[in-house]
C-alpha cells in the first residue's frame, strides 16, 4: 500500500473536521426541536420565553406564586400555557418550571412560581403584542 502523502493527510483531516463540525450542527438543531421552551432575544426587550414554535409566552402581574388570577375574559385574551413533559434548553434550569392546577381544574405550566400564558394577538414567532 502507497504511503499517504502530506497533502492527502491534509485534505482528510480537514474533512474530518467539517465532518464533526456538521454533526455538531446537526446535534444542536435537533436539541432545539425537541425542546418545548426556548430562549429568544429582541433588542430593546431583551430575553424572553417562548414555545417550541417561538411564541412568546407570558405571565401575569397580577397572580400570586403558583397561583392563576386570570379568568374569564382574561383567558379569551391569556390563554394558558400548558405542556405535560417540559424540555428546556441550555440555560434554562427544568427546576425552575413547574405545573399548578387552576381553580378551573386546567393545568397551567409555571416558570419561577409564575403562570405562563399566551396572548390572543401574537400569532408569530417573534410576536411581542402582549
Amino acid at each position: 500500500m502507497k504511503a499517504l502523502t502530506r497533502k492527502t493527510v491534509l485534505l482528510m483531516l480537514a474533512m474530518l473536521f467539517v465532518l464533526s463540525g456538521l454533526a455538531l450542527d446537526r446535534l444542536q438543531a435537533a436539541e432545539n426541536m425537541d425542546t418545548t421552551v426556548k430562549i429568544a432575544e429582541m433588542e430593546g426587550v431583551g430575553k424572553y420565553l417562548t414555545d417550541q414554535k417561538g411564541i412568546t409566552l407570558y405571565y401575569f402581574t397580577k397572580d400570586s406564586p403558583n397561583k392563576s388570577a386570570c379568568s374569564g375574559f382574561c383567558l379569551e385574551r391569556w390563554p394558558i400555557f400548558y405542556v405535560e413533559s417540559l424540555s428546556v434548553p441550555k440555560g434554562l434550569d427544568a427546576s425552575d418550571f413547574g405545573v399548578i392546577t387552576r381553580d378551573d381544574g386546567n393545568k397551567q405550566t409555571t416558570y419561577k412560581g409564575r403562570p405562563l400564558y399566551y396572548f390572543l394577538a401574537d400569532n408569530n414567532p417573534g410576536d411581542i403584542k402582549g
